[in-house]
């Protein structure tokens, strides 16, 4: 009877088993039937973040995310087509199978988290919010912001973070909300509201577009924890970690100097860890258990290069932007960008 109980609860086991990788594989099935990345991005454009440019291409930081999954996927990063999203359009898009993944400067929070049948797989931008103002305010500091109007984008953290501050320290303030980004920058410009609210990045990059950027400044106060990360429906647990430790790749290549430039000659490398990146070596394939080939970290970083060059070229020293790296350097060097090793 023991025995048949056992065979029972095995044979249970193995069918959940089956049916539970059947549906998780189903992304990225769907993914390669239709020959690319449905990426979710923003819709108004950031600067640094996700933008088209001139001919219409997209470039950015977490663009450069959903040209990292193609590559893992496919081989190729080109293999991405693009849904431009509003803060508002993003999370049900996500859970609407409209895109495959969300990479759209989203804070991951605990309610998104749960609440939401969404996913987030990691941060590939540590944020946080801050305060824009135009210099002929005369103001240094936000706590001197006190019955200021405030332009906020609508269905954000930003629009909470903003009351929950004036309200710690006492203050008032009044609040201009637009629902489409594009709609806040067009009324700071043209002096309906004092102040500028929204993550720290998105100052810098939205400075930028001003008519006159020199005149504004963003303060130093930084209000609130803005983790950014991609994000992918729950339940689809293969998904998932492809686009996880796609991430997680690209800072592992720039932990050991692997580049876009050099990811074939570190194919030679003896450091087992760089080894177990690129899939080199008798017995070392990480990617054939997630649905990737073994050379998927080498499509990967041949195709966008490692997280310190995207940093770099969309957002650091070599952008318009120039954003220190700051909390975003790599654990090793004072920063938070950490990840798990590949073992």
């Amino acid at each position: 009877m023991y025995g048949n109980i056992m065979k029972s609860f095995l044979l249970g086991a193995a069918v959940l088993g089956v049916g539970s990788l059947a549906a998780s594989a189903g992304t990225l099935d769907e993914v390669k039937a239709k020959g690319f990345v449905q990426c979710g991005v923003n819709g108004t454009g950031l600067a640094g973040f996700g933008a088209p440019d001139d001919q219409g291409n997209w470039k950015g930081l977490d663009v450069d995310y959903c040209r990292a999954v193609a590559a893992a996927v496919f081989g190729d990063p080109s293999k991405v087509k693009y849904t431009g999203l509003s803060a508002k359009e993003r999370f049900t898009a996500l859970q609407s199978k409209e895109i495959d993944l969300l990479a759209r400067n989203s804070t991951a929070t605990m309610s998104r988290d749960t609440q939401l049948g969404i996913t987030f797989t990691g941060v590939n931008y540590y944020d946080g919010q801050g305060f824009m103002v135009k210099k002929s305010l005369g103001v240094s500091s936000a706590k001197e912001l006190n019955g200021a109007s405030v332009c906020v984008q609508s269905g954000t953290t930003t629009e909470l973070n903003l009351a929950d501050y004036f309200k710690a320290n006492g203050l008032t303030f009044n609040a201009v909300v637009f629902e489409k980004q594009e709609e806040a920058d067009a009324a700071y410009d043209a002096g309906r509201c004092d102040a500028y609210t929204t993550d720290a990045s998105g100052l810098y990059s939205i400075r930028l577009k001003m008519t006159n950027p020199d005149d504004s400044l963003v303060l130093p106060e930084i209000i609130s924890k803005e983790p950014l990360g991609p994000a992918v429906r729950q339940g689809d647990d293969q998904w998932e970690s492809i686009v996880r430790w796609t991430g997680y790749a690209l800072i592992i290549a720039e932990e050991f100097g692997v580049t876009q430039a050099n990811v074939d000659e570190m194919k030679s490398s003896a450091n087992p860890e760089v080894q177990r990146l690129l899939g080199v070596g008798a017995g070392v394939d990480f990617g054939t258990p997630i649905g990737l080939s073994k050379d998927w970290a080498i499509n990967v970083i041949k195709g966008v290069g490692n997280y310190g060059e995207i940093f770099d070229r969309n957002v650091g020293a070599g952008s318009p932007l120039k954003i220190a790296r700051g909390l975003n350097a790599l654990w090793s060097k004072g920063g938070l960008q950490y990840a798990p090793p590949i073992r």
